[in-house]
């Protein structure tokens, strides 16, 4: 029988759990628009990729001095980083910088940044797409009182062959080792087929047993977008730097302009401001994100949020 913990997970509803549309095979020979052939191959072998200079530097730079001031935190003095957070219910998410906020006007205008557009285009084979409503993170290093372990999970479960695929920008270097960020195992990515057979039946089917693998660090430089298949084993790797590690979540599935209720679900979360709140996500009490204005969209933005069609 199936470990069905994970059913009590109120997910961010912006996008649907898999889409009906298959991630892009090529099978067409379809050209690709921001990709190589040498990157989509690693795509296809490793299950995730890195897409160089996805935004500007000095966008990248604009949305971390907020995220900075949004939490009240300053980058130059440690002892600011520290202030207690609320608990996630999702244990292993505690102490690891999740900021809730959502809808800003910097957030927007990196999801709608052409380049990264054009990137998950490539994945699904088509530009007629949404991008998920999703929050930022800042990662400080760990210190006695402020410790997480590293984890391996996924999001959904791989038995199901999700077709979704999920996203990372990175806002500042992220090169160093020993920094954090983010970890996935391409190895388990390639082998899961086989390797489930080793597994006991009664296994979480989220939180995969990992031994005998060692997880990749992937390394990005600020303004790189890193997405990944949803069915790549991945999480946060400890930060045993003295760097913070400051990333916006991004990703995007094909548009549902049918599905009424989402799309009115995602207009309105945009325009009053909505913080989400569920098992991974505490919300946010104070309602800082009401104080902002609501963001103003491009055109390529109206049509990611759905408020206009495609």
């Amino acid at each position: 029988m199936k470990n069905t913990d994970q059913k009590e997970i109120k997910r961010n509803p912006a996008l649907s759990k898999s889409s009906k549309v298959k991630l892009s095979d090529r099978s067409k020979n379809e050209p690709l628009r921001v990709l190589s052939e040498d990157d989509w191959k690693f795509w296809i072998e490793n299950g995730y990729i890195v897409v160089k200079n996805a935004i500007p530097a000095a966008q990248a730079k604009k949305l971390t001095d907020f995220l900075w001031e949004y939490e009240g935190k300053n980058p130059e003095d440690p002892e600011t980083w520290y202030k207690p957070t609320l608990e996630i219910k999702m244990a292993e998410l505690n102490n690891t910088g999740m900021v809730e906020v959502y809808n800003h006007q910097y957030m927007w205008d990196n999801r709608s940044y052409p380049r990264v557009h054009q990137a998950f285009a490539d994945i699904w084979g088509t530009e007629k797409l949404w991008v998920s409503i999703d929050r930022a993170n800042l990662n400080f290093p760990i210190r006695p009182g402020h410790e997480y372990k590293g984890f391996i999970h996924w999001d959904y479960d791989p038995e199901t062959k999700p077709q979704n695929v999920q996203g990372v920008l990175a806002l500042v270097d992220q090169t160093d080792e020993n920094m954090g960020g983010f970890q996935c195992i391409p190895e388990l990515f390639r082998t899961y087929d086989t390797w489930k057979l080793t597994q006991p039946k009664d296994r979480n089917y989220f939180k995969p047993d990992t031994t005998g693998f060692t997880p990749t660090k992937v390394k990005m430089e600020a303004g790189d977008l890193l997405i990944f298949n949803s069915s790549q084993p991945h999480g946060i790797r400890p930060n045993n730097s003295d760097k913070v590690r400051v990333a916006q979540y991004i990703s995007m599935m094909p548009a549902e302009e049918e599905n009424l209720d989402m799309k009115e679900w995602r207009i309105r979360c945009w325009r009053e401001k909505i913080t989400p709140e569920g098992y991974a996500f505490p919300g946010d009490p104070l309602h800082r994100e009401k104080q902002h204005s609501v963001a103003e969209l491009s055109d390529l933005g109206r049509k990611l949020l759905g408020l206009d069609k495609w």
